[in-house]
This record gives C-alpha cells, sequence and structure tokens, in this order.
C-alpha cells in the first residue's frame, strides 16, 4: 500500500494532499491601518515531492509573471502532482496597485531580502514574505521582466556556481542563460544562503503582456518541475540546448535626440554594423550606433528618447556561432506561443 502523502502547513492552514488553497497572507499595513495581503495560492499534489514557490512581480510593474503563474496554475492536475507548489503572483502588492516597480519609500523590494522585523516598511514586507513563504521552499522560481521602457528577449539568470539553481536554469530552456553573480538584498542571494536554489527568469517590458514572454514562462516553469519530478515528462520536440554568453555587455548611446533602431531582440548582429541611429528633433545631424563585435541582442530601449550615456542595447557575446543562436531563439519564440491560452494569443493578431 503507498504511503499516504502528509499535509502541508501554511500559514497556519493544514492543507491535505490532492487539494488547492487559496490564503491571503498579511505582510504590511497602510498608514490607514489597512492591513495590505499578498495572495497565496498552494496545490498540495497527490504524491510527495519537492516544493517550488513560483512567484512575479517582486517589482510591481512586471506583469507578464502575473499571467505566467496563472497559466501554470490553470495546468496542474493536483492528482498528477508530485509535491506542492507555492504560486504568488503579485509580490509587490504596493507597486502593483500604483503601476510602479517600487515601494512607497522608493526602496527596491528586490534589494531588500531578507529583511528586517523592526526595520522600513521595505524591510518588513521582504522579512515576512521571506520567513513566511520563501524558506518553506525547497526550489525557487522567480519572475521579472526589464525595467519601464526597456525589454528583455526570454532569458535566465542564475548563479551557474550553484549546482541545483545550474540544472533549474538548464532545464527551463531558455536558449539564452546569463552567468549572474549574486546581489546583495536580491531575493536569490537570501534564498542561496539559506540552501534554496533560485533561478530568475527576464523577458519583455514593464506594463506590457507579451506574448512571447508569457508563453516562455509557462514552457519554462512546466519543464523546471519535470526535471524535479514533480509532473511525468511528456514526449517534447527537439530540446533547445540553452547557451550561456562569454559575456554581456550595455551599448550606449553617444548623441541625444530620437532612436531609430535598425534590429530586435534575438537578432544577430555583426562587428561595426549599424544597429541603430540616433538624430536631433529637426534631422540636421544624425550619428550611427555601431556594434562593437558580433553577438545577439537580448534587451534594448523601447523609448526612442534618448540621451547621450543611455543604455540602448544589451548584447550577448557566445563562443558558439552567433547565426546559431538566433535560429535558437527563433524556434524557441514559436514554441512559446503554443504554450498560451488562447484568450492572450489574441495579442499575436489584433
Amino acid at each position: 500500500m503507498a504511503k499516504k502523502t502528509p499535509p502541508f502547513e501554511f500559514a497556519g492552514l493544514t492543507i491535505e494532499a490532492g487539494k488547492h488553497v487559496n490564503c491571503e497572507l498579511e505582510i504590511a499595513r497602510l498608514y490607514t491601518h489597512s492591513p495590505l495581503s499578498v495572495s497565496v495560492d498552494v496545490l498540495h499534489g497527490k504524491y510527495p515531492g519537492p516544493v517550488l514557490l513560483i512567484n512575479a512581480a517582486i517589482h510591481g510593474d512586471e506583469l507578464n509573471g502575473i499571467e505566467v503563474v496563472r497559466q501554470v496554475i490553470d495546468k496542474i492536475d493536483l492528482n498528477k502532482l508530485h509535491g506542492t507548489i507555492i504560486a504568488v503572483p503579485v509580490v509587490n502588492v504596493f507597486g502593483f496597485i500604483h503601476k510602479s516597480r517600487y515601494l512607497p519609500d522608493r526602496r527596491d523590494l528586490n534589494r531588500c531580502f531578507p529583511g528586517s522585523e523592526r526595520g522600513s516598511i521595505a524591510g518588513r514586507m521582504a522579512y515576512q514574505y521571506f520567513n513566511q513563504v520563501v524558506r518553506r521552499a525547497t526550489h525557487v522560481v522567480d519572475l521579472h521582466t526589464a525595467a519601464i521602457y526597456r525589454t528583455n528577449l526570454p532569458q535566465i539568470r542564475a548563479n551557474l556556481d550553484n549546482p541545483l539553481a545550474k540544472e533549474m536554469a538548464m532545464a527551463f530552456g531558455s536558449p539564452v542563460v546569463v552567468d549572474a553573480s549574486l546581489r546583495d538584498g536580491s531575493l536569490r542571494a537570501a534564498a542561496e544562503a539559506f540552501n534554496i536554489p533560485v533561478i530568475t527568469f527576464e523577458a519583455g517590458e514593464a506594463l506590457r503582456l507579451d506574448p512571447h514572454a508569457v508563453g516562455s514562462g509557462v514552457q519554462g516553469v512546466l519543464k523546471v518541475m519535470r526535471h524535479l519530478d514533480m509532473l511525468r515528462t511528456s514526449r517534447s520536440k527537439k530540446v533547445i540546448e540553452p547557451m550561456v554568453p562569454k559575456a554581456t555587455r550595455w551599448i550606449r548611446a553617444d548623441y541625444d535626440g530620437l532612436l531609430r533602431s535598425h534590429v530586435a531582440l534575438g537578432e544577430k548582429v555583426s562587428k561595426d554594423q549599424v544597429i541603430a541611429t540616433v538624430s536631433d528633433p529637426a534631422g540636421s545631424s544624425e550619428v550611427s550606433v555601431i556594434a562593437p563585435q558580433g553577438g545577439i541582442v537580448i534587451g534594448q530601449q523601447t523609448l526612442p528618447l534618448v540621451n547621450e550615456g543611455d543604455a540602448i542595447f544589451h548584447i550577448a557575446f557566445f563562443e558558439e556561432p552567433d547565426g546559431l543562436v538566433e535560429e535558437q531563439v527563433e524556434n524557441y519564440l514559436g514554441e512559446a506561443i503554443e504554450e498560451l491560452d488562447d484568450d492572450l494569443k489574441w495579442g499575436m493578431t489584433n
């Protein structure tokens, strides 16, 4: 007889195997004394396994991850799930309400972990979330987008010196995996101090729902779950072998004015190629933006107004041929759309 999976204890609740429970976790109060709560979904599978935290909107204006969480929850069959999912679509509720990256004190929540029980509002939120939610997990997928007026090619960032984080990063299946050092105060750094591996998914732009970003996120999270044996391995198409760039670099504007980009995310650029033009509003003078070496565009500014020194293109440089990376990116984005719910696919044709 199979051993019965024990209940999962969370926030004072006892969740039986095969159950999906939503709870509101109070992590702060407004100055009106009204409580501010984070919505948490706990999906406790029929069978034992890891505890995977999937969270989004640590920066309140990053919307793609919210939709990824919703769609992943919708796809889970509790009767087949091994382990437990803790799903948090919006961590920074303050920022989400105000369509802002930051908290009311203008602090970045992702620079405040593990937080302080008696600190600022940012420190207290980080402390409550980290201790009540993050430390309950065995693995974490942290969903992000680029900052406002920038967009990112779907990519994973992880500390590849951590073997467990590296395995998750490669399992996610993104064509590009950036070996990103741990930053003090970030969720990744705080969690890894407690031996909880974290990977960060970056895709799309703030305050926008990008179908490619959402589809890529859903596809990747499900692949990580299969890697962790939380879901049955499915027959998949040709597996994309993620590529780790040897370096990445932001290309900056050398002139103030209107930016006209000549390349797109995921596109291959060659050394000395003109990748954009910056002109003054009257068009009386203009300056070309030149690629310093060949690579792939993994991030770029979307606002066409630039000042001298603004970072406008993020280029990744690989050991592998750039054409191969570009082809893998195209195939990956095409497959990502297949993961989308029908109600989001309209954005590709309307």
